[in-house]
């Protein structure tokens, strides 16, 4: 597609994997894997916690929707990412493109609230033992649930906007997924707008939340510190290691990201590309992973599970 044509047309080129074109049927296949881990890892974590009834509490309500949200990240960027390394197609269209945006921003958001209301089941279990049940009953946590969908939806509605902007550039997406900032480097309207609420809705989203995570350990430190029995500090302990790992698994390629695009101009594109991947897979792999390994109750229903199938 010439440039003049890719300018005037509603059609983007995903770029993929620069300089790797020759290697996709070979990374055709890691990637492959990763997208079945995340779709029977997830997809196993859900069809336990609804089957098994010992698991029907708010710790294992939140760690489906945690799992959930993995799903659909997983699904939201499958097509494009396969599409590109099984050579089926690179191009998206403008409204196509927007739709990933919308969800892939709006899934992270997802998130991220579903790892602050995890930290505050924590928080409550720990430091509020006898009022647990009281304070975290069903209608709360579906109401902790429809907030931060709600949330999700509402504040990335303004990525709507990008179907409005003129874009006079070649229309050459960095990425094997769209990205909000990727489509706005495209645009030679005025996105004053769309910049500021970006950075606004990390700063009072994704910022805040892990705030909010961290000032929740510093109580439940405090609370286990004060248990007298050595035995008893490790074991409440434990009982956050899987969250720990889930929050540092989800911020860690964030940061990462983040970092790429303001500082790392000169670097080479497949760096932007890794994080960009690294951001959109390595969560939905690896919470599975976590809470299946580290969370007993999940891990002994898991193994029950398999043993009645084999």
């Amino acid at each position: 597609m010439s440039a003049s044509s890719a300018i005037n047309s509603s059609i983007f080129i995903l770029m993929g994997f620069p300089g790797l074109g020759q290697y996709y049927p070979w990374l055709s296949i890691p990637f492959s894997t990763i997208y079945a881990m995340v779709l029977l890892g997830n997809g196993l974590v859900l069809h336990v916690i609804r089957t098994e009834p010992s698991l029907h509490q708010p710790m294992f309500y939140f760690l489906a929707m945690l799992a959930l949200t993995d799903l659909c990240m997983g699904l939201s960027t499958m097509c494009t990412v396969l599409g590109i390394l099984w050579g089926i197609s690179q191009e998206v269209s403008l409204d196509a493109c927007i739709a990933q945006t919308y969800f892939v921003h709006g899934l992270s958001c997802t998130e991220s609230g579903v790892l602050l209301a995890m930290a505050f089941d924590r928080f409550t279990a720990i430091c509020n033992p006898l009022r647990y049940t009281g304070i975290l009953t069903n209608r709360r946590v579906i109401h902790f649930m429809v907030s931060i969908v709600m949330r999700s939806a509402v504040s990335i509605l303004p990525v709507i906007r990008l179907k409005f902007f003129h874009y006079c550039r070649p229309h050459n997406l960095s990425h094997s997924f769209c990205l909000h900032q990727d489509l706005l480097r495209l645009v030679c309207s005025d996105i004053r707008f769309n910049s500021f609420y970006a950075l606004a809705l990390v700063v009072c989203t994704l910022l805040l939340d892990a705030v909010l995570i961290l000032i929740s350990y510093v109580f439940i430190l405090q609370t286990v510190l004060a248990i007298a029995s050595r035995e008893e500090r490790l074991k409440s302990f434990q009982t956050c290691v899987s969250h720990i790992c889930a929050v540092l698994v989800f911020y860690i390629p964030i940061i990462g990201l983040t970092m790429v695009h303001r500082f790392g101009k000169h670097l080479s594109p497949s760096v932007h590309v890794l994080m960009g991947n690294i951001y959109i897979l390595f969560p939905p792999m690896m919470n599975p992973i976590i809470y299946s390994v580290k969370t007993e109750q999940l891990r002994r229903r898991m193994k029950k599970w398999f043993s009645s199938k084999m």
